[in-house]
Formats: C-alpha cells, sequence, structure tokens
C-alpha cells in the first residue's frame, strides 16, 4: 500500500507557540509509518514557513520551558494552482513532494481561529480537524457563547468589552452584576493564556490589562463552582464522544503552566469518577455543543459540572493539545483508541470531508 504523505505545520505566531512544538513532537512520534510519510512545515514566532527535518527539528525537546523551533534556511512558498497547491522550497525553487493532507498543529490565533484553515481551503488542501466557521465561531469566547445560549446550553455569564471601551470597564458595575471571584480572558485566546482570576479591585485592573495584551476583546466572566470535566468528540457527521475525564488543579486554577509546564500543577483523573448516568449525560451534552458550533473532525469540550449535576460550558478547544500530558489523546486512550489509531481515524475523517467539498459546484456553468 503505497503511504499517505502528511504534511504537520506547527509552531506558529501565536502565545501558544511553544505547545505546538510538544504537540507536533507527539503526533510525529505516534504516527504509523507504515500508512504515512511525514513532511514537517514549522511556522517560527515571526510567521516564516520552513521545513525542518524529522530528528532535528526542536531544540531542548523534553524541556517544555526551553523548547525551541531548530531554524533553518529552507524557507517555502505556496502556490494556488487549479487542482491543489504546490508547496515549494524557495531558495531552491522546487516543489516539495505532492502533500495528501494537512495536520494542523497550531494552536490558537492565526491556527485555531478559522486563518489556517481559510488558507488551506482556498489552496484545496484535505487538513484534519474542524473547518473555517467551526474554528472562527468555537475560538471566539464570546460568538461561541452566543451560538449555545441560542441552541439552549448553559454556559456562565458574562460581559464582553473590546479595546475602545476599556475606559467604561468599572469594578463596581462588573461585580454587581457577576460577583466575586471574576475571571478575565482574552476573548481569541486558548491554553488559559492571559487568564486570570480576580478578588479584588486591584487584582481586577491588573487583570484586564494583561488581557488586552493578547487580544481587542476581553470577556470577564462569573466564577462557577463546580468540578472540571473535559470530554473529547471525534467525527464529521456522526460524531462520537469518549469517556470523560477530570481536572484536579493543585493550584488555584487550570493555568497553562498547569497544563503544559509542570506536570505536578494538576491531576489529570481519567475516566473520572461519574455515575453511569452523569459519564452519559456528558457525552450527550458534549455532542450537542459540537454540533451546535458546527465542528468536525476533533475538539475537546470542557465543562464545569455544579453540585446538583447541572453542566455549563466553559470552552471549546477545535486543535486540542496532543503534549503527553495533554487530555484529549488520553481520553480517547482510555475509551479503546490508541494515539496512533487517533491520528489514523483524524486524517481519513479529513479526507472524508474533502472528497464531499470536491462534490459541490464552484460555479453556476461548470
Amino acid at each position: 500500500m503505497e503511504r499517505k504523505r502528511v504534511g504537520i505545520i506547527f509552531g506558529g505566531k501565536s502565545a501558544e507557540h511553544e505547545v505546538s512544538l510538544q504537540s507536533a513532537k507527539n503526533i510525529v512520534d505516534a504516527i504509523d509509518r507504515d500508512k504515512y510519510e511525514i513532511i514537517l512545515l514549522g511556522v517560527d514566532k515571526k510567521g516564516r514557513w520552513q521545513i525542518n527535518q524529522e530528528g532535528s527539528f526542536l531544540l531542548n525537546e523534553n524541556d517544555p520551558k526551553q523548547i525551541k523551533l531548530r531554524q533553518t534556511d529552507e524557507e517555502i512558498i505556496v502556490l494556488p494552482g487549479k487542482d491543489q497547491a504546490q508547496i515549494m522550497n524557495r531558495s531552491t525553487q522546487k516543489p516539495l513532494p505532492q502533500i495528501d493532507v494537512i495536520f494542523p498543529v497550531i494552536h490558537g490565533t492565526l491556527g485555531e481561529d478559522g486563518s489556517l484553515q481559510g488558507l488551506l481551503r482556498a489552496l484545496n488542501l484535505p487538513f484534519v480537524g474542524v473547518d473555517l466557521l467551526g474554528s472562527a465561531v468555537s475560538m471566539d469566547k464570546d460568538f461561541a457563547k452566543r451560538i449555545l445560549r441560542d441552541a439552549g446550553i448553559p454556559v456562565a455569564k458574562g460581559l464582553v468589552y473590546k479595546a475602545h471601551q476599556k475606559s467604561e470597564i468599572d469594578f463596581k458595575k462588573v461585580t454587581d452584576k457577576l460577583g466575586l471571584p471574576i475571571f478575565i480572558k482574552p476573548v481569541n485566546q486558548g491554553s488559559s493564556v492571559g487568564v486570570n482570576k480576580a478578588r479584588t479591585e486591584i487584582e481586577f485592573n491588573q487583570a484586564i490589562e494583561e488581557a488586552f495584551l493578547y487580544d481587542d476583546k476581553v470577556l470577564i466572566e462569573e466564577a462557577i463552582v463546580g468540578r472540571e470535566i473535559e470530554c473529547a468528540v471525534l467525527g464529521n457527521d456522526h460524531p462520537v464522544a469518549s469517556l470523560p475525564g477530570e481536572i484536579l488543579p493543585q493550584t488555584d486554577f487550570y493555568s497553562y503552566e498547569s497544563k503544559y509546564i509542570n506536570e505536578s500543577g494538576a491531576i489529570l483523573s481519567a475516566p473520572a469518577d461519574l455515575t453511569e448516568q452523569q459519564t452519559q449525560s456528558i457525552r450527550d451534552e458534549a455532542l450537542r455543543v459540537f454540533k451546535a458550533l458546527d465542528c468536525e473532525g476533533m475538539a475537546r469540550v470542557d465543562f464545569f459540572m455544579k453540585a446538583d449535576g447541572t453542566l455549563i460550558v466553559n470552552e471549546v478547544n477545535t486543535i486540542p493539545g496532543f503534549t503527553k500530558i495533554s487530555m484529549y489523546p488520553r481520553l480517547w486512550s482510555i475509551s479503546g483508541l490508541s494515539y496512533s489509531e487517533l491520528i489514523d481515524r483524524l486524517i481519513e475523517l479529513a479526507f472524508e470531508r474533502h472528497e464531499r467539498k470536491q462534490q459541490l459546484k464552484s460555479a453556476v456553468f461548470d
């Protein structure tokens, strides 16, 4: 059987660059080499795309705090074509072997927000994960909440302010509506980047300043008291949900460091200690969320479960972490799907969607 060629795009300009490097390493290590040949397309923090070589594409690969993308002289250019784009080595002007499918592993800005998905759609390249619209609305916590509320799915109460409204943000007015403590989040960031919990006006003002460093739209959200439950979803038209897992933070909340750097920052309990009825409710609700946000391929849905069993959606991650301590592959592992099998299934789903899209007419007189 001829191997498919998989282009793994990783790194990127977002604040989650180092997380992406870790995810890419784990995918490279786990992918079935009998089925797939890989081409590594690294994107540095300035947005420069380059070709990387397996075995040497990372520096300090075992240290999450010091991990870096190894710079190369092999920049790439992309030429749109009649049927499919051609990726070329800029210095040699020679094309790379034709890539069959792209596996995007750029978390956060310009990777998870629909930007990269739109580019890949325009280039007519099959790609793993959620399409343009689902990626964009899931990444934007403001619009995700609006869509979920309209679908009758509970979300936390919150207020959204844009950068030009910064002077209107009043601690007393906010806390009269949302209480204390409260969370302050950049709307279009993931992995808890720029997220802070505030109990005082000083903490609140500091958190607002930090959040606006990462986005021009900020969400101020009520604190929900409850268990942190996560569920992985996989599929296109007929998605399935994994067994749920639970995050048991050993710090004040599940921060960026707890997720990716400090392995003792949180205990990941998988499967979560739940009744059969609770487990099924979470899986059903995760599928409702996935469909409401027009997701395909994969997503991780994060909930708060209150003492009475009520589920509140926290957020949806359309390119979840694939690091060695990430919940998405771990949840599928306990649900009977190995890391290698998960990658295989995600690639199959990418081809399935691409073939469906190719059947659509692109012009009136085709």
